[in-house]
């Protein structure tokens, strides 16, 4: 099956519409709000890392107003379980059967605020079911969500009282981006209308579930041209071999950048990737993957700028149409 460009244009209206509602909650961030969003209809899960006060679980929120399903949340505290975030299985007398609770993971879009300020052991608890889409508890597999997409949002590791993302646990995130300050209209916007205490509680949603779900397995479709996976690939091999980098894209990593890839290109309505789609989104891929040696650390190396670098050292192919 291949994408008709029919097809793609109704992606791109559908699309955009999401948009135009998330951004009702979220001025000024046009762009944040589109890569959160192809994040969601590439079944994956995202990563908000920013400064208190500037709009993530606004953001959060307003992804989870937007789609016609359930949705929680949950505030990751240090003594936050991974019972309460998994759910529990409690013996029940009157039945003398042991019953599963489920936790607040069991959603369509699960909001997970201040992931990084949970000890380690219960961040772990969403290692399966960020993977896997199911959770395993007693024996027992459950289903969570479809579809189902995590939103975590976690201050600056300098903050006070935060524990680090493990390798493993970010890699599991499809992207990881920021929002910013919003600039001076925004801010006054927002300001203007102060006595609204809660923007995307006012939203309405504008698309079921079950549309996030076609619209996922039409993106799964976009036509890919093998040069472009090379590219990809190459990439990939660049970010493993520089030399400040100890930790470079995983084959997991690949994959995430071509999904995002394919489903950025059908907003755009297209039915083919092209390679400005990976530039595009290549530091909200990689940015989280890549783990810089002690030294380029200590010589104020950024992750920015080793990407800048990757990409400047690995060419493009020729564009051609699908």
């Amino acid at each position: 099956m291949t994408v008709t460009q029919e097809q793609a244009q109704w992606f791109e209206q559908a699309f955009t519409q999401m948009v135009e509602n998330v951004e009702k909650a979220v001025l000024g961030k046009d762009h944040v709000i589109r890569l959160a969003l192809t994040c969601m209809l590439s079944e994956g899960h995202i990563l908000l890392e920013d400064f208190p006060g500037t709009g993530k679980t606004q953001l959060a929120r307003a992804l989870a107003g937007t789609v016609q399903g359930s949705n929680s949340r949950i505030q990751f505290t240090p003594d936050l379980l991974p019972s309460d975030v998994t759910g529990v299985t409690i013996y029940d007398p009157s039945t003398q059967k042991f019953d599963f609770h489920p936790g607040p993971i069991f959603a369509n879009i699960v909001l997970a605020d201040e992931i990084n300020r949970a000890s380690p052991k219960t961040q772990s608890a969403l290692l399966e079911v960020m993977e896997e889409a199911h959770i395993t508890v007693d024996g027992v597999r459950h289903e969570a969500g479809n579809p189902f997409m995590v939103i975590a949002t976690q201050n600056p590791i300098e903050q006070a009282g935060t524990y680090r993302l493990p390798e493993a646990q970010l890699d599991r995130f499809l992207m990881k981006t920021s929002l910013g300050y919003p600039d001076l209209e925004a801010t006054v916007a927002v300001l203007a209308n102060a006595k609204v205490r809660d923007r995307a509680g006012t939203l309405s949603a504008v698309v079921t579930s079950s549309v996030v779900t076609d619209m996922a397995a039409l993106a799964d479709e976009v036509h890919v041209d093998p040069a472009i996976l090379a590219y990809v690939s190459k990439i990939a091999e660049a970010s493993r071999r520089h030399v400040s980098v100890k930790l470079g894209m995983s084959v997991r990593g690949c994959l995430a950048f071509v999904r995002c890839a394919k489903t950025w290109a059908a907003s755009q309505g297209r039915t083919h990737v092209i390679p400005d789609d990976i530039k595009m989104l290549s530091n909200p891929v990689l940015c989280h993957r890549l783990l810089l040696t002690a030294e380029a650390q200590f010589a104020n190396i950024t992750v920015d700028q080793v990407i800048t670098q990757i990409l400047g050292e690995v060419a493009p192919p020729a564009e051609r149409a699908a």
